[in-house]
């Protein structure tokens, strides 16, 4: 494959006790292309997406995104990252909620702002307190607060947990649509049928990198049209990426 390459990660390794979360994983990631890391929960997606935030430090191994090794605070601004978790403020509107995030990042673009919250379809609801909305809605309030500052990467963990068939449908309309505009996106999830949207997968079990590829490269390895099943064929037979 060739590129410009977004995210490299050599022999990366985090343990917490004696679960090995991510094993001596090596990833490459390039510009303008979807990257989904698909796994069952508890198979380290999370871990290694706050390995490349930054936001955990590595036991042994190398990270470097955008060129630049992490941790590197200067890499922020040029990050977006969509936490499993929600990382809101509920007694802050969802327009106050973006409004802060861009600011982290030097923006204060009252147009980007509401171009995010346009983007996620929360236009008419942006003045509501956020713990007054829905968990689907406050997904869609975290997203914003992801893209607006319109970084060079978007890391985003399970974006659409929580969102109905329609807006998930949009959403993903959105991350082809920043891809082909050269963002490069990390989306983790576990549902197989996202798998299909992405350029290339990494499917991962027990903190390391079971099988890498297209969604097509990935049936063929598995045996099977059906990707669940190839995953599950590659998990069974502990095939190594």
């Amino acid at each position: 494959m060739t590129g410009e390459t977004v995210v490299v990660t050599r022999e990366l390794n985090r343990a917490f006790g004696a679960v090995q979360a991510v094993q001596n994983l090596d990833l490459i990631v390039r510009k303008g292309e979807i990257y989904g890391l698909l796994g069952p929960n508890g198979c380290g997606k999370t871990t290694l997406m706050r390995l490349l935030v930054g936001i955990a430090k590595a036991d042994a191994g190398e990270v470097r995104v955008l060129g630049r090794e992490v941790p590197d605070t200067s890499l922020l601004a040029e990050i977006g990252y969509m936490t499993q978790a929600e990382a809101l403020y509920a007694d802050l509107t969802a327009r106050e909620n973006v409004r802060f995030f861009a600011s982290l990042c030097g923006l204060h673009s009252e147009a980007a702002i509401d171009q995010a919250i346009a983007l996620v379809e929360l236009s008419d609801r942006a003045d509501d307190v956020v713990s007054k909305l829905s968990g689907g809605l406050r997904r869609r309030v975290s997203l914003a607060c992801a893209l607006v500052h319109r970084p060079k990467l978007l890391i985003l963990d399970e974006p659409t947990v929580g969102v109905d068939p329609q807006l998930r449908a949009s959403f993903w309309g959105h991350f082809r649509s920043m891809a082909d505009r050269g963002v490069t996106l990390l989306i983790s999830s576990h549902v197989m049928d996202e798998a299909e949207r992405c350029d290339h997968l990494g499917l991962m079990r027990s903190g390391r990198l079971l099988a890498e590829g297209s969604p097509a490269e990935l049936r063929s390895l598995g045996g099977t049209e059906d990707l669940e099943q190839a995953f599950l064929n590659l998990a069974e037979d502990g095939h190594a990426a």
